[in-house]
């Protein structure tokens, strides 16, 4: 059993992640912008009180990130970096990102995860692993033909700033491991549920195994490396997307 911090978990990939670490054993605390929609999480899915909790916090705020780590209630074994700000991906009317959108992506992907490894490593948390939720579109830059406008519906600060979090990976690997301390991360494929039919065809034609990720694809592959603390991998990204980056 570990204790689990899993940023963003009431997102539709976190959300997930929370509900089947709980049942697969472990505890988890889940970071939430909102206390109000994390208790209401906690509720509807009627989950155990003494075994999980969400922790309000602005992660762009960087005085209450670090308060909120201080004030853990337990001791951290692995560390789930998931959150996102849809609000970075915005484009403007030619297709383009501004400064401030494609900085606050990157921040959100390799800063603020880097600031939250260091605290609780300052804070005193036993860290084992640290995990990062990626992208295919870390790997490969996007298909055009997969949208109907691919300008100005594939935001390029994402795919930016996911293959720079796959290096962070690779850098936090080297140097966390004197401190045995493995650093991964999972590269998703599209999830369904986000997009419309046309969308899901267009993908599956696409994908070597035609369809999108569900919820069953999701927490395998977390679940392979935080149950498996004597495996002896890290720095690596374990990609999960149907093949999709094969071709």
């Amino acid at each position: 059993m570990s204790n689990v911090l899993i940023t963003g978990g009431t997102g539709r990939i976190g959300s997930v992640l929370v509900r089947e670490l709980l049942l697969d054993g472990h505890n988890v605390v889940f970071t939430s912008r909102s206390l109000v929609k994390g208790e209401e999480f906690i509720k509807e899915n009627s989950f155990d009180s003494n075994r999980t909790c969400a922790l309000e916090l602005d992660l762009l705020d960087e005085i209450q990130l670090k308060k909120g780590i201080s004030k853990l209630p337990i001791n951290i074994d692995v560390v789930i970096h998931n959150a996102r700000a849809i609000e970075s991906l915005r484009l403007d009317v030619a297709g383009l990102a501004d400064k401030e959108c494609f900085s606050s992506e990157l921040e959100m992907a390799v800063i603020i995860p880097y600031t939250i490894n260091n605290e609780l490593i300052k804070n005193g948390h036993t860290l084992k692993d640290i995990v990062f939720i990626s992208s295919m579109y870390g790997v490969v830059a996007p298909t055009p033909s997969l949208y109907e406008n691919f300008e100005k519906q594939s935001p390029i600060q994402y795919g930016v700033a996911k293959a720079a979090q796959i290096h962070m990976v690779k850098e936090l690997a080297v140097r966390f491991a004197t401190k045995s301390i493995r650093v991964n991360a999972v590269s998703y494929g599209g999830v369904d549920g986000r997009v419309n039919a046309d969308f899901v065809l267009r993908y599956n034609k696409l994908n070597p195994l035609g369809r999108m990720l569900n919820d069953t694809d999701l927490y395998p592959p977390i679940q392979y490396i935080v149950n498996n603390p004597n495996l002896n991998m890290t720095g690596e990204n374990i990609k999960v997307d149907g093949g999709w980056t094969l071709w």
